[in-house]
């Protein structure tokens, strides 16, 4: 198997992973024991973090759902790239998968509806992680 079919395989396996969105489960948007972890116990770093990632995670969406056509392709791949790591930083574990995934399709030859649909799920799966934190925060 060449890598690039190789690569093109893995994508649509996270792809339909995603789809079965496995992080949308009851308490599962945020993990925030490994939070806890990640931040060495300190509230006010986790509280400061949690408000970043809400605030950046909402602007990666708006960004990528308004891309021009004739923007770099390179673009939303970075977005999508900064969104994964920021989400694993804070647990958001289902934004990582749903960014990770988005990006690789964006690396490979989908059609647009498919495109769409990956962008929709990270979209919800942002919104989930965000309504999460604003209970967090409350």
């Amino acid at each position: 198997m060449s890598s690039q079919t190789a690569k093109s395989v893995a994508v649509t396996e996270a792809f339909t992973q995603l789809e079965a969105r496995p992080f949308q489960r009851a308490g599962m948007a945020l993990d925030l024991v490994y939070l806890a972890r990640q931040s060495l116990g300190d509230k006010k770093l986790e509280t400061e973090l949690l408000a970043l990632f809400d605030r950046q995670s909402g602007q990666v969406i708006e960004r990528l759902t308004h891309i021009k056509p004739d923007a770099d392709p390179q673009w939303p791949r970075d977005l999508a790239h900064t969104l994964t790591g920021s989400a694993r930083a804070v647990g958001a574990h289902g934004v990582a998968a749903a960014s990770q995934a988005y990006e690789a399709m964006l690396g490979q030859s989908y059609e647009p509806a498919a495109l769409a649909t990956a962008l929709q799920i990270l979209a919800e799966e942002v919104e989930i992680a965000r309504a999460c934190i604003r209970d967090v925060l409350a």
